[in-house]
């Protein structure tokens, strides 16, 4: 496994092939993708608002790792912000900056004329929607519309942006096809996500920007979310406390790894939505316009009870489990059906469940400085 805490971005010495956006680059996802990209020889412009959802030092930890400095008070500042430069690849900056600034999205683009554009920020999580749903609106609608007109006015036809499964909602037909009817979403969360891929679609119709929607299956690895199952359960596991298992267990979810996601999303990158001149309307992820939507999963749903399993393998230790009923707004199964994906970018996640809770703990050791005892 790499040292996070001395990770280097190597420094290409390449052509630039790309200059891209890369939203929530202070994100889970995001933070991946661009150590991926500048990896390639690409020039990234990352850029979050570093928000309080969940702690906020892990956030400044994937900022550190990228050489983006953590109090963010240096700088070239800028009508629309302060750009800070990697202090380990010259080809990264990043930006604090909200979607929901207009103005400010605008400048950014104007000055920094991208060839491409992957949105991954987002106000993320299920559960939070039952209570903050106005975050939802201003992040993921909002900020979205602004997304896809800073494109329209500058000239970006190339964009890429993070749907999720949640959208499959009450559909109970497995695994889920990105050809399935997806009207019926059971969160305020899903409910945004399938937005964003209406608004897309409306702005690849009109003004001929290539968008691609990618509905990711529960993402899991090293710099993952605090609030997500697999880091709540190592936490609890290593201070000898209990963890509360929904559904009883019988939960059934479509785990991916991380490397494996970013994988998928920059073929997506690198091979911009066509219109299909042949399309069917039948089929809801392709479209006359220059429109897809792609499932990124592993296509090997795991029980939850074999999730947590693997976790106790790899610590060594039971972990006592409290077993609860379903929680509002979660569905029972996820699965993928990640046929297009194949198809279309002849890529297919393959990292196995023990091996990504493997690297996952190992980096939460190191990171948090704590012992398995």
């Amino acid at each position: 496994m790499e040292n996070n805490s001395e990770l280097k971005i190597k420094n290409s010495t390449l052509l630039k092939s790309k200059k891209i956006l890369v939203t929530g680059t202070a994100g889970f996802i995001g933070s991946h993708l661009a150590i991926k990209l500048l990896g390639r020889g690409d020039e990234v412009v990352g850029l979050d608002n570093i928000n309080d959802y969940y702690d906020q030092n892990v956030k400044y930890g994937r900022l550190q790792r990228t050489g983006i400095i953590d109090s963010l008070e240096d700088g070239k500042k800028i009508p629309y912000g302060k750009i800070i430069i990697s202090r380990i690849d010259s080809n990264y900056k990043f930006i604090k900056l909200n979607l929901e600034d207009k103005e400010a999205m605008m400048q950014l683009f104007e000055q920094e004329k991208f060839d491409a554009v992957c949105n991954l920020a987002a106000q993320a999580g299920v559960r939070y929607s039952l209570t903050n749903p106005a975050a939802y609106m201003d992040s993921n609608i909002i900020g979205f519309m602004n997304i896809l007109e800073s494109c329209r006015h500058n000239n970006v036809k190339n964009l890429s942006y993070a749907s999720s499964s949640s959208v499959y909602g009450l559909n109970e037909e497995l695994p889920f096809s990105t050809n399935h009817n997806v009207d019926h979403p059971i969160s305020l969360y899903a409910a945004s996500k399938k937005s964003n891929e209406l608004m897309a679609h409306t702005y690849s119709h009109l003004f001929d920007i290539s968008t691609t929607g990618l509905r990711f299956f529960t993402v899991y690895g090293p710099w993952g979310r605090p609030d997500m199952a697999l880091f709540l359960f190592t936490k609890a596991a290593l201070e000898g406390k209990s963890i509360d298992v929904f559904n009883n267990g019988n939960m059934l979810r479509d785990f991916t790894y991380v490397d494996d996601i970013v994988e998928g999303v920059i073929r997506v990158i690198d091979n911009p939505a066509k219109a299909n001149k042949s399309w069917d309307k039948k089929e809801p992820s392709t479209s006359s316009a220059p429109y897809k939507i792609y499932n990124i999963g592993n296509n090997n749903p795991v029980k939850l009870m074999d999730f947590i399993e693997a976790i106790e393998n790899k610590l060594g230790k039971k972990i006592e489990k409290n077993m609860l009923p379903i929680q509002a707004g979660d569905v029972p199964a996820t699965y993928a059906d990640v046929t297009d994906l194949v198809e279309d970018l002849n890529y297919k996640p393959e990292t196995s469940i023990q091996e990504g809770i493997n690297n996952f703990i190992d980096w939460y050791l190191e990171f948090f400085n704590v012992e398995n005892k």
